[in-house]
């Protein structure tokens, strides 16, 4: 049991004030009828009929009072969440008993304990097996090895065949999370959803580099339009020197974010070749507007701007864009043969 103290002084007739450990009270009022405020906000009024024993009472907050407490409460930091709770991740989800052999077997050595090479292997235990397992080897096995022929079969027979792993069960059970490494230009990298359109480019990228461009185009027309398939329509495009299309695909763009970049500068070279040259330094303008811009996209705008200014016999221009490359990266491609152009 605690101790406790109280201290009570009268400060006039029929008032007395009292000292607790709680706070200050003070309580006034005739004999059988009183009132007392309390320092905490407490009001209370007593009613009694003297030496019969009887009373009433009767307590409440005051207004003021209750109304700080409740906003120090909704102001008051919140405890953080236990750290180890909240860093503790989710459960992956595994093969039941019932589980055919294959999806144990591809999730052993996809999830469990990645052994990405065994793929093939697996593939052979179940024809079920065979697309996930042949999407998996292409993407996380065979193109970053560079072993683009392989990689390239089992893409086409992957599109022959409708794939789409955005839809594909094993993957959307045990490995929901996956992104897929893409390079559209040799400025931009990025990570998105595998899906049937991420195939379709990384296959239509294989065709290209075989030298068949109009496989390429057919395969990413045959895509859901976005602005990741615009910027391979529009690098196709300019390999068959479709100026026009170009700049049909670029109609009304803003620069939106690094794509959308790139898509401008693809805009301005192709108005400088149709030799619409005030158009095209306005495309590389909008294009150099956002300075946050990576600065490889920043350098193939100024070096195709550069080359603007020279077919425009601007050659100070020129030299001027080249030079603010050259400062920053001395190694850009073909950079001193266009300072060159400039001096000759």
């Amino acid at each position: 049991m605690g101790f406790r103290f109280r201290k009570s002084f009268k400060l006039a007739p029929g008032i007395r004030m009292s000292v607790t450990a709680e706070g200050l009270g003070v309580s006034a009022g005739p004999r059988g009828a009183k009132l007392s405020v309390h320092s905490s906000g407490r009001v209370a009024g007593t009613a009694s009929i003297p030496g019969s024993g009887l009373s009433y009472s009767q307590s409440a907050k005051t207004g003021s009072r209750s109304r700080a407490a409740a906003a120090a409460k909704q102001s008051a930091p919140r405890a953080a969440p236990n750290p180890s709770i909240a860093a503790t991740p989710p459960r992956q989800p595994a093969p039941g008993m019932q589980a055919p052999k294959w999806e144990k077997r591809l999730w052993e050595v996809t999830v469990n304990r990645p052994d990405l090479p065994a793929l093939p292997k697996v593939a052979t235990l179940d024809p079920r097996a065979h697309q996930v397992a042949a999407f998996l080897e292409t993407f996380y096995v065979l193109l970053p090895r560079d072993d683009l022929v392989p990689a390239r079969q089992r893409l086409e027979w992957l599109w022959q065949e409708g794939y789409d792993p955005s839809v594909d069960s094993f993957l959307r059970r045990y490995l929901p999370h996956l992104t897929v490494p893409l390079n559209p230009t040799a400025e931009i990298s990025c990570e998105v959803p595998p899906d049937r359109d991420v195939l379709g480019l990384t296959l239509a990228e294989l065709r290209q580099a075989s030298g068949e461009l109009q496989l390429a185009i057919d395969c990413v027309e045959s895509l859901t339009p976005s602005t990741l398939a615009a910027v391979s329509l529009a690098e196709l495009y300019s390999l068959q020197g479709r100026w026009a299309d170009v700049v049909d695909l670029t109609n009304g763009l803003q620069n939106e974010d690094e794509l959308s970049t790139y898509l401008l500068i693809q805009r301005g070279v192709a108005l400088r070749e149709q030799r619409f040259f005030e158009a095209s330094r306005e495309a590389f303008k909008k294009a150099l507007s956002i300075r946050s811009r990576p600065a490889a996209l920043r350098h193939l705008a100024r070096v195709e701007r550069g080359q603007c200014y020279l077919a425009e016999g601007k050659r100070s221009m020129a030299s001027k864009d080249f030079q603010k490359v050259l400062a920053e990266n001395a190694a850009y491609p073909g950079l001193a043969a266009h300072q060159a152009s400039v001096e000759a």
